[in-house]
């Protein structure tokens, strides 16, 4: 049962061809040594992380726009005219 999990899991991915720099690639294949994992695992790792983020800055902007659609209430009454707009009652 597990290798039909394993056949369909490894069917949902995509090969792809990078082009690095020699003296990179030397250094991803340590550390990925070092951890313990392949270099298509350190890379997968990390671009999830990558779009993880940027899903959760694309959330708050969601956010923020739409709070500054709905406004805050500051408390402003519309003045009834123009002379109560300009009337200074501390000047007076």
């Amino acid at each position: 049962m597990r290798a039909k999990t394993e056949d369909k899991a490894q069917a949902e991915k995509t090969n792809i061809t990078l082009k690095l720099d020699r003296e990179l690639l030397k250094k991803m294949k340590i550390l990925a040594a070092t951890r313990g994992m392949s270099i298509s695992a350190l890379v997968t790792i990390q671009i999830e992380e990558l779009v993880k983020r940027e899903g959760g800055y694309e959330q708050a902007m969601k956010r923020s726009v739409a709070r500054m659609k709905k406004g805050l209430n500051l408390g402003w009454e519309k003045p009834a005219s123009r002379d109560e707009l300009h009337e200074r009652k501390i000047l007076r």
